[in-house]
């Protein structure tokens, strides 16, 4: 939950891609139903402490800093998992974060009721996330950033993507056409 930035619109990514940690946009119109979201999930936490369920596992060192800091809301999953499992590492039963299969399976599951025909996977979203800033005019090297790319040639490979979608090349016939239309 804390890496939800509601004030300033960026969610916190800890552990991306290359094990690195960065920051993202939050699109303002998601913001109504990602409280409510957080506010189902809310009772899950409640439930899991009323329970006396096992905190969040805290990476490296905070867990040994901070014992208990594992069973604030402030450490709880975004998106936890439905079921309870044990965590070999520390022996104990907990909740952990939704698994990656059952977002794709989330994801794909939009696709087909959306009836797009195209295929569409997680990291289509990434994609066009990138597709759209170019096209908005975000700087390539912040697009570097939100995406977690450690060299900007990564990024660069939506750049030919963008080509094809700003101001596309008209027939000069169907310009003189017009041209000649608005001048009789």
């Amino acid at each position: 939950m804390k890496d939800l930035g509601f004030d300033n619109n960026l969610v916190f990514v800890r552990a991306g891609k290359g094990d690195k940690d960065r920051s993202t946009l939050m699109a303002e119109s998601v913001k109504p139903m990602l409280r409510g979201h957080l506010e189902r999930i809310r009772a899950l936490y409640d439930q899991d402490r009323a329970s006396k369920v096992a905190g969040v596992m805290l990476p490296d060192a905070l867990g040994r800093k901070y014992p208990s800091a594992g069973t604030d809301w402030g450490w709880f999953w975004v998106f936890p998992s439905r079921q309870l499992s044990n965590d070999p590492r520390a022996n104990v039963v907990r909740r952990h974060h939704a698994v990656d299969g059952s977002i794709q399976r989330a994801v794909k599951e939009a696709v087909r009721k959306a009836g797009l025909h195209k295929p569409a996977s997680v990291h289509t979203l990434s994609h066009s996330f990138a597709t759209h800033l170019l096209l908005n005019g975000v700087d390539i090297r912040q697009i570097q950033q939100y995406l977690g790319h450690a060299n900007v040639e990564t990024t660069m490979i939506y750049t030919h993507v963008v080509k094809e979608f700003r101001n596309p090349a008209r027939s000069p016939l169907d310009v003189m056409r017009e041209q000649g239309a608005g001048g009789q």
